[in-house]
């Protein structure tokens, strides 16, 4: 079955970095769009940063100019380096892909999600 695992989360303080790891793995052709997800206590879930396969990438207005999404295609994994970050930031970190399963079947794309990561944000 195919499995996404996160990695990279943690306690950092204020003004600190951090860099969370998504490995993709199992039986599939290919990696479309991969992302990161977030959600904090009782808030909604929501997209922190996007990356499709050629590597055009979307972020949320809350982390421009403080994280940045990259993906290393032979390794099936995409990354999130968060830097300067703040207690808002706080949250578990989701990661997501939307994967296709069979070659020549266009009807078996779908999207897979991560168990989530927390990083927590000290002031």
């Amino acid at each position: 079955q195919v499995q996404l695992v996160e990695s990279g989360g943690g306690l950092v303080q204020a003004g600190g970095s951090l860099r969370l790891s998504c490995a993709a793995s199992g039986s599939f052709f290919s990696i479309n769009t991969m992302g990161w997800y977030r959600q904090a206590p009782e808030k909604q879930r929501e997209m922190v940063a996007s990356i499709t396969q050629s590597g055009s990438t979307n972020f949320a207005d809350s982390v421009k100019g403080r994280f940045t999404i990259s993906r290393d295609n032979a390794k099936n994994t995409v990354y999130l380096q968060m830097n300067s970050l703040k207690p808002e930031d706080t949250a578990v970190y989701f990661c997501n892909a939307q994967l296709k399963l069979r070659r020549y079947d266009p009807l078996s794309v779908r999207d897979y999600w991560g168990r989530g990561t927390q990083v927590t944000v000290s002031s």
